[in-house]
């Protein structure tokens, strides 16, 4: 409820938007003690745009006793799933089997999660292999600029190596398996430039990677021999990762980016048709990652070459982040600047992040409690820190790959979204959680689905289909629809509270920050309900743990414990919101 509402470009290596404070001369603000924050923004549509500051309260007797709670509480937090990791406890023998030896302090390694296993013992192969994709691509740089006569002023000069590491990549990776993926990405190709401005271009662009999606699942990857026997020698070959068809969906993603962005792209040609064309000259440039997104490219830079060379960019293939095809092409277009500095850091950040998992998996076992169930006899604190460190593990796995798959490709030149821009424990609003969780996906997802399906005008349905979209793209289960219902109606209360309890009509009262954290404090239950269902327990376990909690007296003297404990963070999240707004960051989460 009390979010900033413009986001702050994501490039690198831009110079920082002037800010500048001035007192506000409305009364009715003025008497808040509340700063008016005076910012120039290139995306904004207008210099100086406004926003609120309020006076800190970082050194009020209020927060003084916030941070005595923190210092307390927050120890506990770590020590109680360290404590029942011990091999002295009860449950230690249900998971043992499924610890390895580890390499901090004799302790052994919690690496039982399949999916981050997979990244974490590839991550030196993945190193690798990013460092001869920027050695190769340094090389080819400088071979290509000393056979021309001046510099060019674009980068569409790296597509042929884009599409030369790409082949090989994906023949590593998948074998044989390359054909299928061209096949599918020229059939998507076809529709686009078949269909062109046609309003079936985007029902035939869905139907077709929707039923791709599902056929995908359904044949598992379609073996040669199923199609003909003569084929069967070519199964032989399957690459490193055969199961190509299990990371199509984040491909997919980007077949339904190009073919909407040319859709919208000859919609624009057509309806400035009558008009003199402008020269690439006068056109509008756009500076930043919202402008390269909403803005459209020339029809002609939508081809085959531009399209292979943005489907499957090597460092943002696998995993993503997930980049638009206007935002790719523009960077190509427009050179984004990276400076060494900038990536080093984003290096630093990655390193620290991965030393926290390994803290993390050397002496905290709830991964494997998790999957051997065993929970047994846990209070229901402890059971909530099952699941409240489980929750941070699946953040962590996913940070992880993400910010490695975005250094790669800042040191190859190309500027991807973040994608977690917080820590998974600052969040108070169900928005705010999916805006800065997988920001790249949620921003495909308002690009592609919401807005066309009315956006604000029609959110509750508009957000039901969007979390039963993103449900079952991530898998075709119960769990996982059964997590996106869940997320949908849980968003229900914070959309009632924002139309019942407006900022604008209420925020000067006294008591609105604390009505704002008690729903903060129902938002935070309701977010990490639905992820302990979709993500860690499923709906069985959450029963258990529910009838631990309510079921007891202990358990509901956790709870109001617990609730208390959050209400102090959700009044630490606002203020540290405050003070980034005070600091010229603003974001819209």
């Amino acid at each position: 409820m009390n979010d900033a509402v413009i986001d702050m470009p994501n490039d690198l290596g831009k110079p920082r938007h002037h800010l500048s404070l001035e007192e506000d001369p409305t009364p009715a603000r003025r008497h808040r003690g509340i700063t008016a924050l005076t910012v120039d923004l290139p995306d904004s549509g207008s210099k100086n745009v406004k926003l609120e500051t309020n006076p800190s309260r970082w050194a009020t007797p209020e927060f003084l006793f916030y941070y005595l709670a923190a210092v307390i509480v927050i120890p506990i937090m770590v020590w109680v799933p360290v404590s029942i990791s011990s091999p002295t406890h009860d449950n230690y023998y249900k998971y043992n089997h499924r610890l390895r030896p580890g390499w901090i302090f004799g302790r052994a390694l919690d690496n039982s999660d399949a999916q981050y296993r997979s990244f974490r013992d590839n991550v030196p192969a993945l190193a690798a292999l990013a460092a001869v994709f920027v050695l190769t691509k340094v090389a080819y740089t400088r071979f290509t600029l000393r056979s021309l006569t001046r510099p060019p002023e674009n980068n569409f000069y790296l597509i042929p190596l884009y599409h030369a590491f790409s082949a090989l990549f994906l023949i590593g990776l998948h074998g044989t398996s390359i054909v299928k993926i061209f096949v599918i990405l020229s059939a998507n190709y076809y529709i686009a430039k078949k269909l062109g401005k046609s309003r079936a271009g985007p029902l035939v662009t869905w139907a077709f990677n929707v039923a791709v999606l599902f056929l995908n699942e359904r044949y598992e990857g379609y073996r040669y021999a199923s199609i003909h026997s003569s084929l069967e020698t070519l199964d032989i070959y399957e690459g490193l990762y055969p199961r190509w068809h299990i990371s199509f969906n984040i491909t997919m993603l980007r077949l339904i980016s190009f073919n909407m962005d040319y859709y919208w792209a000859c919609k624009d040609s057509a309806a400035s048709s009558s008009n003199a064309s402008p020269s690439l000259e006068d056109e509008k440039q756009p500076t930043n990652e919202k402008q390269r997104i909403a803005t459209a490219l020339p029809v002609q830079f939508y081809t085959y070459a531009n399209y292979i060379a943005y489907v499957l960019y090597p460092p943002l293939y696998i995993a993503g982040p997930i980049m638009s095809y206007n935002n790719f092409v523009w960077q190509l277009r427009n050179p984004v600047s990276i400076p060494k500095t900038a990536v080093a850091r984003y290096l630093l950040r990655f390193l620290l992040s991965l030393g926290t998992m390994e803290l993390i998996l050397h002496f905290m076992y709830v991964v494997a409690m998790k999957d051997a169930r065993a929970w047994q006899g846990l209070s229901p604190f402890e059971l909530s820190m099952v699941g409240f460190w489980n929750l941070m593990v699946v953040w962590l796995k996913l940070l992880l790959p993400w910010r490695f798959f975005r250094l790669w490709a800042l040191a190859g030149g190309v500027d991807a979204p973040e994608n977690m821009v917080r820590c998974m424990a600052n969040n108070y609003s169900a928005f705010g959680f999916w805006r800065s969780w997988h920001r790249s996906y949620n921003l495909w997802i308002v690009r592609y689905i919401h807005i066309p399906l009315g956006g604000a005008h029609n959110v509750v349905v508009s957000t039901a289909l969007v979390f039963t979209f993103v449900a079952l793209w991530h898998d075709l289960s119960f769990r996982l629809l059964a997590w996106g219902w869940l997320v949908s109606v849980f968003v229900l209360p914070e959309l009632a509270a924002r139309y019942v309890l407006p900022e604008s009509k209420y925020g000067s009262e006294p008591w609105y920050r604390h009505a704002c954290a008690l729903g903060g404090v129902l938002n935070v239950l309701m977010m990490i309900s639905a992820n302990l269902v979709g993500f860690v327990i499923g709906t069985d376990g959450m029963l258990y743990m529910v009838s631990e909690v309510f079921g007891t007296w202990s358990g509901l003297r956790f709870l109001v414990s617990a609730c208390a404990c959050i209400f102090i963070g959700v009044q630490l999240m606002f203020e540290y919101r405050e003070e980034e707004k005070r600091r010229g960051i603003y974001r819209r989460f």
